[in-house]
């Protein structure tokens, strides 16, 4: 299976931002980067996890309590569904659905998979980081000029 590195990731969201705008000579990092992170925003805010505020003193805030939002609700969010393999989001069948014994292995797999993200709230991960590691997240991110989100 193939799965891009989040670097690999944002950068084809920063080209793919930079040719839907070929009128500006420059963007610079912060605005490519803002313009990326809105659209998160944005998502997260249909989909109920978020509140967005207006005005001057504007900005966002969690719909719920961290401990009642999930990593998978972000996730679900952000990606829409997951499955770890194609044949078990569809309902048409391969050439291979009589004989074939790992559908329902890896539907299990996926939905174990499901679980635990659905157990770790928001909260979990605002407690798992330590102050310092934070620090230094935000440093980095900085001295990138792109801004991450860690789930």
């Amino acid at each position: 299976m193939l799965k891009l590195t989040k670097k690999a990731d944002y950068g084809l969201m920063a080209l793919k931002y930079l040719a839907e705008h070929p009128e500006t000579p420059a963007l610079s990092a912060k605005d490519v980067a803002d313009a990326l992170l809105a659209k998160i925003l944005q998502l997260l805010t249909k989909n109920g996890l978020l509140r967005s505020h207006a005005g001057m003193n504007g900005g966002y805030a969690l719909a719920r309590d961290a401990r009642q939002i999930s990593a998978y609700e972000v996730i679900l969010a952000i990606d829409g569904p997951f499955f770890i393999t194609s044949c078990i989001k569809g309902a048409k069948s391969c050439e291979l659905t009589p004989s074939c014994t790992i559908k329902e292995p890896l539907a299990r797999v996926n939905d174990t998979i499901a679980g635990v993200l659905k157990s770790i709230s928001i909260q979990d991960l605002a407690e798992h980081e330590q102050p310092a590691a934070r620090a230094h997240g935000d440093r980095v991110q900085a001295a990138h000029g792109l801004v991450a989100l860690t789930l």
